[in-house]
């Protein structure tokens, strides 16, 4: 995942969470929570190998 998607992703999460004209979708908060985690320890794989 790029700097760019990982951003979006976060934009995504922090309004899916905070703007009360956004309806919740749990399913998609998990998605986006789980695609960031991913990537994330992706990223910490490749520096400490």
């Amino acid at each position: 995942m790029t700097e760019l998607d990982e951003t979006a992703k976060l934009a995504e999460l922090d309004r899916i969470l905070n703007d009360p004209d956004v309806p919740m979708e749990p399913a998609r908060v998990w998605a986006l929570l789980a695609e960031i985690n991913q990537a994330e320890h992706r990223g910490a794989v490749q520096l400490t190998a």
